[in-house]
């Protein structure tokens, strides 16, 4: 029974890892493509924003499903869309024809990664539950720091990081047949939309402030890699470099994750947010200066994905010490919502500002995010809402 739910678990956090892979080959690979073709960066980055607009509308319907059919055919059926999406790229290359692809992989990845996470905190012992979800999250980093690894292989060929993404998906998609079907406690009906926002609303109340550093997260991850490569592009840096820096800022969120959980456990999660997010703030300035050197530009987004890599989990933990224990599902829910809510900024944000800022850095708006965020929490998440 113990080595079944050992290889339970490892064949979902590696569908995990190979959804990453798939999401941070996507952002950098198809703003290369789009750069390359004299597609505008505005536009580029809307193009970027169809796989959050696919996670924020299927959001509120997940539940009932999930609870109806149990996690294997939710996490099957969302595996075979990103898989099928993938496939579908090189078959036609049109703007609108690829948005609605990443529309789909945005379905497909929610569907995937709520119902493994779900699932993997239901069979999960107390005792190693902190270690299985930090587990969870790190495959999918790892993943995630790979996949802009696969863009040079467009000089090959531009259909075969898509042809390699869809084999790798599909090769972790069928070890999920090996699984046997389990369903999450039946102690709610989920069965309005209306209850699920009443829901939504009620956490808001408690947590809002929370919120607010995965909404930021997913703002700086998503324009890092959907708009950065068009302006290093510009800005004269080769599509080997561009993968160079993508990966440093990924394999540094890897690296100090763990870490910060474990402070922000001993010192408090506002105070650890507060100060990553002015260290960001401070780093992602000084990478404006740094743009000639490759090296030097490489440490520094390392050395900042060590300092807001965890900006996500963390606001997560943040969620937790604000809301009550009833509404915790309906946070977690939420947090992703923010997430995806700035993914979809991010892009579209970051197109935008290369094509009319041309005379400022691009790091610029995200130090002014960081900026923004740190005030928001310093001034509105005060200890005493702590418990």
């Amino acid at each position: 029974m113990k080595n079944k739910e050992n290889m339970r678990f490892w064949i979902l956090v590696s569908i995990v890892a190979i959804s990453g892979f798939s999401q941070g080959m996507l952002l950098p690979l198809i703003a290369i493509i789009f750069e390359s073709d004299g597609v505008s960066s505005s536009l580029n980055g809307l193009n970027a924003t169809g796989l959050y607009i696919g996670i924020l509308l299927i959001s509120p319907f997940m539940e009932h499903p999930l609870r109806k059919y149990g996690y294997k055919p939710i996490i099957i059926a969302g595996g075979l869309l990103v898989v099928l999406s993938l496939l579908l790229f090189p078959v036609w290359k049109s703007f609108w024809f690829w948005f609605i692809l990443r529309f789909l992989i945005g379905i497909g990845d929610h569907a995937l990664h709520f119902a493994t996470q779900t699932w993997i905190t239901s069979f999960s012992p107390i005792h190693k539950r902190g270690r299985n979800i930090s587990i969870y999250g790190l495959f999918f980093g790892i993943g995630f720091a790979v996949g802009p690894l696969m863009a040079p292989l467009v000089k090959i060929n531009e259909a075969l990081p898509f042809i390699v993404s869809s084999i790798l998906c599909l090769i972790a998609w069928l070890f999920l047949f090996t699984l046997k079907n389990d369903f999450p406690e039946q102690t709610i009906a989920v069965n309005s939309i209306k209850e699920t926002f009443k829901r939504f609303k009620e956490a808001t109340k408690y947590a809002w402030v929370a919120f607010i550093p995965p909404l930021g997260y997913g703002f700086l991850e998503a324009s890092i890699n959907g708009s950065f490569p068009i302006y290093a592009l510009r800005i004269g840096l080769e599509v080997s470099s561009v993968s160079l820096l993508l990966t440093s800022f990924a394999v540094g969120a890897i690296v100090f994750q763990l870490p910060l959980g474990i402070l922000s456990d001993k010192y408090g999660r506002r105070n650890i947010l507060m100060i990553i997010l002015f260290i960001g703030f401070a780093l992602f300035t000084a990478a404006g200066f740094l743009e000639g050197w490759v090296l030097a530009l490489a440490v520094c987004l390392f050395v900042a994905g060590m300092a807001v890599g965890s900006t996500f989990s963390l606001g997560i933990s943040y969620m937790t010490d604000l809301i009550p224990k009833n509404l915790l599902p309906t946070g977690n829910l939420l947090c992703g919502v923010s997430f995806s809510i700035g993914s979809l900024l991010g892009p579209y944000i970051g197109g935008i500002f290369i094509q009319y800022f041309e005379s400022l850095s691009f790091f610029n708006i995200i130090s002014a995010m960081m900026l923004c965020i740190f005030i928001i929490i310093t001034f509105f998440g005060k200890p005493k809402e702590l418990v």
